[in-house]
């Protein structure tokens, strides 16, 4: 079993900041590529940002010069720094990996966490 927890979301005013932290535990053999997504209220769910494993990044254009995604093998911890936030980006930010299990070691899963709520308002 695997787990993804995400923390640090909240209330932040336009033009603040706010970091994101999503810890993944369980039987991790190897984590590969994760990422960010978000859904607003009424709204699809949406790519934010991913990471590979050795690093590379990919951004949604709405968020591009202003998040920044990154990622601690060694903790198995995936993090979204997030500046100059707009009324926009308010939405329920989710966590995402493809994971190999030490139970499994051929097969890869990908995994979900139960997000975090991001609010930006005045």
């Amino acid at each position: 079993q695997v787990q993804l927890v995400e923390s640090g979301g909240g209330l932040v005013q336009p033009g603040g900041s706010l970091g994101l932290s999503c810890a993944a535990s369980g039987n991790i053999f190897r984590i590969n590529a994760m990422g960010w997504y978000r859904q607003a209220p009424g709204m699809e769910r949406e790519l934010v940002a991913t990471i590979t494993s050795g690093g590379s990044t990919n951004y949604a254009d709405s968020v591009k010069g202003r998040f920044s995604i990154s990622r601690d093998n060694a903790k198995n911890t995936l993090y979204l720094q997030m500046n100059n936030l707009k009324p926009e980006d308010t939405a329920v930010y989710y966590c995402n990996a493809n994971i190999v299990e030490r139970s499994v070691p051929y097969y890869s899963t990908t995994y979900w966490g139960k997000g975090t709520l991001v609010t930006v308002s005045s």
